[in-house]
């Protein structure tokens, strides 16, 4: 099914949408190590606005999940990002709480880091990063309320799997970065070597 227009399609994205969206898409590849972040880089194809905005609220909290299908097919066919991506040792994805994933079942960035790994031959890692506190979602907050939100939220449980390795971060939406700061912190803090964040789009 297209995650955009609904249509049965059997690549998940409808030749019309496919072009269509064509349009909006950026490809983006942001340079961060001249920055007091964490992360090194960040790659995201859209910006977080109209129908692009409105299947990720749909994947994300209407149990829509079919739509990272579409995401990722319209991605594997743009060779900038996925060789870059490709240049990781590790993707996985940003992990919510228990809590969270109760609620909803799912968790949206393991859906698309999982499958992308799949696509690119990338070696996957989950429940190795973890989150241990069940924080207010960053979406409610501001920007200085996110920073301080995200503090000593997340740990990490096998160390040794990351170690001298370049770790690409798997999220849905890019904000203030805090999150990708506060998980890309941790990680340095146990001798990864790079890490990058990709999300499907900016805000």
């Amino acid at each position: 099914m297209c995650g955009f227009c609904g249509k049965l399609d059997k690549n998940s994205l409808c030749n019309k949408c496919k072009i269509r969206i064509q349009k909006n898409a950026i490809y983006k590849i942001e340079d961060y190590r001249e920055t007091t972040s964490f992360f090194d880089e960040h790659l995201y194809l859209f910006q977080y606005d109209g129908e692009i905005r409105d299947a990720i609220l749909n994947f994300k909290f209407n149990e829509q999940t079919y739509i990272y299908k579409s995401f990722l097919e319209f991605l594997k066919n743009n060779e900038k990002i996925c060789t870059q991506i490709k240049k990781y040792d590790i993707i996985m994805p940003i992990p919510i709480s228990k809590k969270r994933y109760k609620q909803r079942g799912y968790n949206q960035s393991a859906l698309i880091a999982r499958n992308l790994t799949k696509i690119l031959n990338v070696d996957y890692k989950e429940n190795v990063l973890v989150k241990i506190k069940n924080n207010k979602p960053q979406s409610e907050l501001g920007q200085f309320e996110r920073s301080t939100n995200v503090k000593g939220v997340y740990k990490l449980k096998e160390t040794g799997k990351i170690n001298k390795k370049k770790i690409l971060l798997i999220d849905d939406i890019f904000t203030t970065g805090s999150t990708a700061n506060e998980c890309a912190k941790v990680l340095k803090e146990h001798n990864a070597n790079d890490v990058g964040i990709f999300t499907l789009a900016k805000d």
